[in-house]
């Protein structure tokens, strides 16, 4: 049976190899915005690796939305070479590469997460040293130990509009395949979601149409820039602490599409200091995976799974199901880089090599021929986190 985890898949006009995706992972490496060579090798192995589409992590279009001082920028021409580079290297070894954009409003200016992830009282902008605002859609801080951000007034939203068209504009310079944007996780658009965080009594407040009308004119702004044939992904969280449901996000995927989002990118949780799963029960394989179903059967608008997903089987499991469209991996390609290959072998896909550089490719191949490798998964035996 032929591997749909393998086969080729078509948005809009870009061809993906495989079905298989670099999810957005924050890194927290660039230096007042800018990628380096850290970003250069970190995602170029994941083309190399044959991954179908990387997508960059986080990357902002106002510096006051950084979540660190070490965020990814987006708001300058500046940024646009370094990041030209990662395009050209990844598309060169045939992965599709996409890039996310992102503010997280109330929750900025963090202490790096491996430096206690702590909201600074202040800290220099990420651009220029300029004062760091924190802001969000009404003033209401994100909990204990987060700072009362400013409510955004009127103007600010529609400079943040007009901010998100203007990055989106330089991502197409810098040769990005695709887009996505970040309306997950409790950052500024799911800020302006739920009434929790938002209890604006304006075009912006009160009531869920009104509520959703951030996103939308988010969407509206992007999709000005980005080409026809160029797809657009959407992040959210599914399902949240405060109430906000799978039935939710599918009503809210309807909306996307109709504005012209291709994908719901399905994740969960991040609107308050509360996980969204049980700290006695940690979650196992594939924990999101119903969200993405969920969504998908609901509004009619493909998905993209994330979550615990580890194995070959499993992610084959998942689109042949229909349980999504897309499988995304995270911190299992910083384990593995090379996952799709381990994958194909083990899905007795023909020519496994074939998505990596000759250099390897050949060498591995005579690996296997000898005997060695392809070794069969654990995960329907293993021990389920």
């Amino acid at each position: 049976m032929e591997s749909l985890l393998f086969t080729p898949m078509d948005l809009r006009g870009v061809h993906l190899r495989n079905r298989i995706v670099v999810s957005p992972m924050l890194t927290y490496s660039a230096k007042n915005g800018y990628a380096d060579d850290w970003h250069f090798i970190h995602y170029g192995r994941f083309a190399t690796g044959g991954a179908g589409l990387i997508f960059v992590e986080s990357t902002k279009a106002d510096p006051r939305g950084c979540t660190t001082p070490r965020d990814l920028g987006l708001w300058k021409d500046e940024f646009i070479p370094p990041l030209k580079r990662i395009v050209d290297f990844c598309r060169s070894h045939g992965a599709a590469i996409g890039i996310q954009l992102g503010h997280s409003g109330r929750k900025a200016r963090n202490q790096l997460p491996w430096e206690g992830r702590k909201q600074m009282e202040s800290h220099p902008g990420v651009d220029r040293g300029e004062e760091w605002e924190i802001v969000g859609p009404s003033a209401i801080a994100q909990g204990n130990g987060y700072f009362q951000p400013r409510e955004l007034t009127l103007g600010d939203i529609q400079k943040l509009v007009d901010e998100y068209g203007k990055a989106t504009d330089r991502a197409l310079r810098a040769g990005f395949d695709v887009l996505e944007i970040h309306g997950a996780h409790g950052y500024l658009l799911h800020q302006f979601l739920s009434p929790v965080s938002n209890q604006r009594t304006d075009a912006y407040g009160s009531t869920p149409e009104k509520r959703m009308r951030f996103a939308l004119e988010i969407v509206e702004s992007v999709r000005k820039h980005w080409p026809a044939d160029k797809p657009l992904f959407y992040r959210v969280s599914a399902i949240d602490e405060a109430g906000w449901s799978v039935a939710d996000s599918a009503g809210l995927a309807k909306e996307l599409a109709a504005h012209g989002v291709d994908v719901i990118d399905c994740s969960s949780g991040g609107m308050t200091g509360r996980s969204i799963v049980d700290p006695e029960h940690p979650p196992g394989y594939g924990y999101q995976v119903p969200y993405a179903e969920g969504i998908r059967k609901l509004s009619g608008v493909k998905t993209m799974a994330v979550g615990h997903i580890i194995h070959a089987d499993q992610a084959e499991k998942i689109l042949r199901e229909g349980q999504a469209d897309l499988v995304a991996i995270g911190r299992e390609f910083l384990q593995n880089p090379n996952w799709p290959v381990d994958a194909a072998e083990k899905l007795g896909v023909g020519k496994a090599f074939k998505t990596v550089p000759e250099p390897y490719g050949y060498w591995l191949d005579k690996r296997a021929s000898a005997g060695f490798g392809g070794r069969p998964s654990t995960w329907q035996n293993g021990i389920n986190p």
